[in-house]
């Protein structure tokens, strides 16, 4: 399967091992992605993260979003897609998930969305 994901992503992307580190107190395991200024404002990209493609958003207002990186109607790229604060639109096809949610806004089932937060200007996401 994990071949399957990546043939679908012909150029690079980050593969990153999952962290067994918890976040103090929640007792969650915490990756870390790297700097957050390697996303910019408006923008996403996309992470494998222990076989799963994730696409992480740095919203226009600072904040961050994660969600699969895959869209379930034709495997394409999300985080390529535009976003705004609510939605990614897809640049294949111009389908639309809720940011936060991951509820499709064009009635295609949903995507996955991921618990992550910046610290001290890292991007950690939460298996």
């Amino acid at each position: 399967m994990e071949g399957a994901r990546r043939a679908r992503y012909p150029w690079s992307v980050p593969d990153i091992a999952a962290a067994d580190r918890a976040a103090p107190g929640s007792g969650a395991r915490m990756t870390p992605l790297g700097s957050i200024h390697d996303i910019p404002l408006g923008e996403g990209r996309t992470y494998a993260i222990d076989g799963d493609m994730v696409a992480v958003f740095r919203l226009r207002d600072g904040s961050v979003r994660a969600l699969s990186a895959v869209c379930p109607h034709q495997g394409g790229p999300l985080a390529d897609g535009q976003i705004d604060l609510q939605q990614v639109v897809c640049p294949l096809h111009l389908y639309a998930w809720d940011l936060t949610t991951g509820c499709s806004r064009s009635g295609l089932p949903p995507v996955a969305t991921y618990p992550v937060r910046v610290d001290n200007d890292q991007i950690l996401l939460e298996l």
